[in-house]
């Protein structure tokens, strides 16, 4: 069991990895043009919005998450290394920061219609006082992923030999991914004299996307309390019994 387990959650880490991945070398293509990085959404847009694509990235997240669940619950001690404790970090705190963007482009385009691109995310972003948070959404699902692919196969001797490049890959693809996007946001408002008014969707439907999103944050932050503290009740109760 504990065999399969670990298989299910390098599957669904790998799929959400390739899902960053992709959204990292988009947010990169700004670094050209708004328009070459339009291209890059609009083709993400088509995979992960297919119903094979929405299966598979939205199953492997909820599997991933059910089985971090486990693992906190199942954890008998809070001795971990520091690589352990920044992996921990990083895979928790992007669930944080992705529900808000999750909920403004996927949801609302889900229920209301909404029509993603990058013009219209920039001045939503903008608007909002929102642009730090766009930059830093995806580097902990980024760090997350790729420590945990390193601390499985950091055994292997062709993996040891790649370390250095697999390093500069885990930096650079975050700094050229918000270089682009201060690119976008540079070109978005260089082309407005006034940036243009938020889209009429999220406007009509902001309330109710708010709830969307706090009801999210709250059920996802409870989840996770949840699972510690029922799990310090079970060693505490084990080694009563003991």
């Amino acid at each position: 069991m504990q065999l399969i387990l670990r298989r299910l959650q390098l599957t669904s880490g790998v799929v959400m990895l390739v899902y960053v991945f992709l959204h990292l070398v988009n947010h990169a293509l700004g670094i050209w043009s708004l328009d070459l990085a339009g291209q890059g959404l609009t083709l993400a847009i088509r995979l992960w919005h297919s119903v094979p694509g929405t299966i598979l990235l939205y199953g492997s997240a909820a599997l991933h998450f059910s089985l971090a669940i486990h693992t906190l619950y199942g954890r008998r001690h809070w001795t971990l290394p520091l690589t352990d404790w920044i992996r921990l970090w990083a895979g928790l705190s992007l669930p944080l920061l992705l529900i808000g963007h999750a909920v403004s482009t996927r949801l609302a385009a889900s229920l209301y219609g909404f029509e993603p691109n990058y013009e219209r995310i920039v001045t939503s972003l903008i608007t909002g006082g929102t642009q730090g948070l766009q930059l830093a959404l995806l580097a902990p699902g980024w760090v997350h992923g790729c420590l945990g692919l390193w601390l499985r196969f950091r055994h292997h001797e062709r993996v040891r030999r790649a370390k250095p490049i697999l390093l500069a890959v885990l930096i650079l693809l975050p700094l050229l991914s918000a270089v682009g996007f201060i690119q976008m946001t540079r070109a978005v408002e260089a082309a407005h004299a006034i940036l243009p008014a938020l889209d009429p969707t999220l406007v009509q439907h902001r309330l109710s996307l708010d709830a969307w999103r706090h009801n999210l944050l709250v059920l996802y932050v409870s989840l996770i309390i949840g699972a510690v503290l029922a799990g310090h009740l079970r060693n505490w109760i084990e080694r009563r019994a003991a």
